[in-house]
């Protein structure tokens, strides 16, 4: 398939060549921004997560839960990106995949020992995604000092991470 160039949305705007970029809305920030730094690691998080999925056989049974939580991550940076005192119209799924994932490490095995990853690539893929969720979820208590999210956000990142460890063992 060929797509036309008129087809696609420009990539290059050049409005961030100055060390600004927007968030939803248009309002301009630094680049710098602990909002854009969140939304950067979130992103990180999601690309990680990315190979975690193609590493994984496509009858995994978490393969489309790792999907949601991929699809998921992308509001969750909406509501970064919006700024202060601005409703964001996208809606958060966020109790059903914490519940998911709650079953998720209910069923899987826990170690009895502490866990060295590096058993095999996809372990350790997974293990490169739980620490970004970690990171991630570092940056939005650094960024909840000064913009409030909802809550579940956070509750959420901390599920994550757990799921991601359990994932791991498996």
């Amino acid at each position: 398939m060929t797509i036309k160039r008129t087809d696609m949305k420009d990539i290059t705007t050049k409005t961030g060549d100055t060390g600004t970029t927007a968030l939803r809305g248009g309002v301009r920030v630094e680049k710098d921004d602990i909002r854009i730094e969140t939304n950067g690691q979130i992103d990180h998080l999601n690309a990680m997560l990315g190979v975690v999925r193609s590493r994984i056989g496509d009858d995994h049974t978490y393969k489309q839960l790792l999907h949601d939580v991929q699809r998921e991550l992308m509001v969750v940076m909406s509501h970064v990106a919006t700024p202060d005192g601005q409703e964001n119209p996208r809606k958060l799924h966020l109790d059903t995949l914490m519940a998911d994932m709650e079953q998720c490490i209910d069923n899987l095995a826990r170690p009895s020992a502490f866990v060295v990853p590096g058993n095999n690539e996809t372990e350790a893929f997974i293990h490169l995604a739980r620490t970004q969720a970690r990171t991630v979820e570092r940056r939005l208590w650094t960024l909840q000092r000064t913009h409030p999210l909802d809550m579940k956000i956070m509750v959420f990142f901390n599920r994550l991470s757990d799921f991601l460890f359990v994932l791991s063992l498996e």
